[in-house]
């Protein structure tokens, strides 16, 4: 029996706050900042006759509240009863659709909003006007993150905030536009409310939601798959991945593999009936097609130009990028097919991994070049097929200084949501200091540039030239938030539930960094230093927890390890 999409929500909360500053204008108008961006209404004192009431995410160049703010960043006029405490807030038909995500009654509608100004309000006291939040319950102390480097700081601050505002609708939605359960999204949700709160909850309940409702993009049915095994590793529950087993192996696409174990949306087998297996066309499907690759978004009147965030990738009926996504599904199933027990089923898609990466190997790459061709029959070489292969462990050792040199030459020619597996493409090949560059840049791609424009979520994509449309509100743009616990602090479960670890730092050029990071067993602390030629490392672990503990050399040095006082 397929649930509705009520019953995967999870509870949510609803807490009040003062504004952070209060000003009084010479218009009579009362503006008020709380701080940070967060999804609810505002809670008002009793008066004679209505409110005007402006809410909003951005300033103007005067210090006002924007109200032409452009794309989906929000601004909204109300007229409100002043005989009513809540600011009932009207919906909107973009984000109250068939496909989205609805407020339960209870909570009612509520709007993304940092500043207020209320009209002819000059007498009012301010502190009988307070910011309702709504979202599923968080622990703001179950983490942190600080470094010697002050622009990496307020950009994890940036993505801790992000995580926690955006669970308003008790799922993982894309954000207040289309408040759409997305798996794209969804994937990197999930690891960054992992690194900043835990989440286990809120994230597998919306993984098994997109296993009944899911989108459209090809590459988005695997993120399933790798949702499925986060879910396993981080908490060691494997009930989920039972009694979803059997449409997460078809969730790999194995059913369009050719005798290559190369698969692609131009084949024949790609039929209605296949799509339907994988549950789309159901009654809440609103886009009208079947499976397309995205590989990343799409050029049209998004952006300036019409380039799109894709770095010009060929889209050839086999696609580099989504085969990448395959074997990638197809390593990870054969991990949750062991881990349930499943051997033979392990046993032979581990065999189908290998199959599709000697192939990958084989066909799309350029020799002569040292990189990744877009596609079976391309000549062209984006950053995209190049990052996925590295990010997802596909290239072999002899290949990756050309592969990294390739993917370091282009930049963040990519969007939010692929800056995650650019991330993780350079963390995994030894490229930290490049990774830290990217997270900490202070051009017009970079989450310097959405906080020096006054936001406290990461937007969806860098900036309005890029997409036209974008929200500042986008969870999909939080990867330095796992890039920085999963790497740079270093914890990673090695086994399910964190029955083993491994405590790896990547600090490049840092000189010191300490964290916090949340694990089903407790909290682990992490703390390094580097003066000079000495580095310490200190790890605290919960108690019963092993942990694996790795800390690269120096080049030109040799260590000397000291663990609790005693030479090794």
């Amino acid at each position: 029996m397929r649930l509705t999409p009520e019953e995967f929500q999870c509870p949510l909360k609803c807490t009040d706050r003062p504004a952070h500053e209060v000003s009084r204008l010479k218009d009579g108008t009362l503006f008020l900042d709380f701080g940070n961006a967060a999804f609810g209404t505002l809670l008002l004192p009793p008066r004679e006759g209505n409110w005007i009431i402006h809410l909003g995410e951005k300033l103007d160049a005067s210090g006002r509240l924007d109200r032409t703010p452009g794309g989906s960043i929000r601004y909204l006029r109300i007229e409100h009863s002043g005989l009513e405490a809540r600011l009932a807030i009207p919906p909107d038909e973009r984000n109250t659709g068939p496909g989205a995500i609805l407020m339960p009654p209870e909570i009612g509608e509520v709007y993304p909003f940092r500043y207020a100004e209320l009209e002819h309000a000059a007498e009012v006291d301010p502190g009988g006007i307070r910011q309702m939040r709504v979202q599923v319950a968080f622990d703001e102390e179950a983490s942190a993150f600080s470094s010697s480097n002050p622009v990496l700081d307020e950009v994890w601050t940036l993505c801790k905030h992000t995580i926690q505002a955006t669970t308003f609708c008790g799922i993982y939605v894309d954000g207040d536009r289309e408040r759409i359960p997305y798996e794209g999204d969804a994937c990197i949700n999930q690891l960054s409310h992992y690194a900043v709160e835990g989440g286990y909850q809120i994230a597998r309940h919306t993984h098994e939601y997109l296993l009944h409702y899911p989108t459209w993009p090809t590459e988005w049915q695997m993120c399933s798959v790798m949702m499925a095994w986060m879910d396993l590793l981080y908490t060691g529950e494997t009930g989920s991945a039972e009694r979803f087993y059997e449409i997460l192996k078809a969730k790999t696409l194995i059913g369009l593999a050719r005798d290559d174990g190369l698969i692609s949306t131009h084949s024949t087998a790609l039929t209605r009936e296949f799509e339907e297996s994988l549950n789309l066309y159901g009654e809440r499907y609103i886009f009208g097609h079947g499976l397309r690759d995205l590989v990343d978004w799409p050029p049209g009147s998004f952006t300036e130009g019409g380039t799109g965030e894709r770095d010009n990738h060929e889209m050839m009926p086999v696609n580099t990028v989504v085969n990448a996504y395959h074997a990638h599904a197809l390593i990870l199933m054969s991990r949750i097919a062991r881990v349930l027990g499943k051997t033979r089923d392990a046993e032979g898609l581990a065999a189908r991994a290998e199959k599709v990466k000697n192939s990958l190997n084989a066909i799309l790459f350029d020799p002569d070049r040292g990189v990744y061709l877009d596609g079976e029959g391309s000549s062209h070489a984006s950053l995209h097929s190049n990052m996925f292969m590295l990010a997802f462990g596909l290239v072999p050792d002899e290949r990756k200084a050309s592969v990294v040199d390739f993917v370091k030459s282009r930049g963040m020619a990519c969007s939010v949501y692929g800056a995650q597996f650019l991330l993780e493409a350079m963390m995994r090949n030894g490229e930290e200091d490049y990774a830290l560059g990217l997270m900490s840049a202070t051009h017009d791609r970079s989450w310097w540039n959405m906080i020096q424009a006054g936001s406290t979520m990461a937007w969806e994509a860098w900036d309005l030239k890029y997409k036209n449309n974008l929200d500042w509100n986008h969870a999909w743009g939080t990867a330095p938030a796992n890039i920085l616990t999963r790497f740079v602090l270093g914890v990673q479960p090695l086994e399910p539930g964190f029955a083993r670890m491994r405590v790896h730092p990547r600090p490049g050029s840092l000189q010191d960094f300490k964290g916090k990071v949340p694990t089903p067993r407790g909290p682990v602390f992490v703390e390094y230093n580097r003066e000079g030629d000495q580095r310490t490392l200190r790890v605290d672990l919960p108690e019963h927890l092993e942990a694996e503990v790795v800390l690269d050399p120096l080049p030109g040095f040799r260590d000397t390890i000291v663990v609790n006082g005693t030479p090794l």
